[in-house]
């Protein structure tokens, strides 16, 4: 924050929605110093922005193609100074409870100005929510995995990730051209992603659509075992005994 000037980035899909809001807060910047450094259409234009001008605050739509508000403000969490966000939403009055029993600032559309300076005054000094708690908002599913590389945040595409494999500290995402790590939890990534991985051994979680079929392997160690075999992908995962049945289940063997 310069001079107690914030830096706003505006996100929204609708073009009317980016301008009312440019020009709320140049109405309201007498009381509330602020300055707009960037618009985008949605969450990925945004983290791309944000890599070129910092922001303090960071207005967002939830509903938004490509990647919503909320799931902008989960990746956010990733950065090491992350901005404050403040949702827009025409969400009922039953959700917009939700947002403030979880103590999660919102706008209510159509934003009105003294709406907006009261919450970039809360901006100021208050801390980013927890992911869990956009998690609980969430509207859908992820569509992306945050990775920290080299000081930015790197997208990668949860349908393009073959496996999860939790090593050490971190879990690693395999996709069919290179590893990403990933400062996730396994067991909260099965939760949230069920439909879409299956869990072949205590360490490991499969995408489904990627398994090409199982193969027996390690009988003549004596330590026979099954293997997934992954379309794309020369690897093979071994499938513990404990999960091979709900492996065998899973897929119909």
């Amino acid at each position: 924050m310069t001079e107690n000037v914030l830096r706003v980035l505006v996100v929204d899909d609708e073009a009317p929605s980016r301008t009312r809001l440019r020009d709320l807060l140049g109405d309201i910047a007498g009381e509330q110093p602020n300055r707009v450094v960037g618009f985008a259409a949605n969450g990925v234009e945004a983290l791309r922005l944000l890599e070129q001008a910092p922001a303090d605050v960071v207005l967002a739509d939830i509903r938004m193609p490509t990647m919503d508000g909320v799931e902008l403000a989960r990746h956010l969490a990733h950065l090491p100074e992350p901005p404050a966000v403040i949702f827009t939403t025409a969400y009922d009055q039953y959700a917009v409870q939700a947002f403030e029993l979880a103590a999660v600032d919102y706008l209510l559309k159509p934003v009105r100005a003294q709406r907006l300076a009261d919450a970039l005054s809360r901006a100021r000094r208050r801390q980013p929510p927890a992911d869990a708690v956009l998690a609980s908002l969430a509207p859908g599913a992820r569509q992306h995995f945050s990775v920290s590389e080299r000081g930015r945040i790197l997208l990668v595409p949860v349908a393009e990730v073959l496996y999860l494999r939790a090593e050490l500290k971190y879990v690693t995402a395999r996709t069919r051209e290179r590893e990403f790590l990933l400062d996730e939890s396994l067991v909260q990534l099965e939760q949230e992603f069920s439909s879409r991985f299956l869990r072949i051994h205590r360490n490991c979680l499969v995408a489904r659509g990627s398994i090409a079929g199982v193969e027996r392997a390690g009988e003549q160690e004596g330590e026979a075992h099954w293997d997934v075999l992954l379309n794309g992908l020369s690897e093979r995962l071994p499938v513990s005994r404990r999960q091979w049945p709900a492996v065998r289940q899973a897929l119909g063997i």
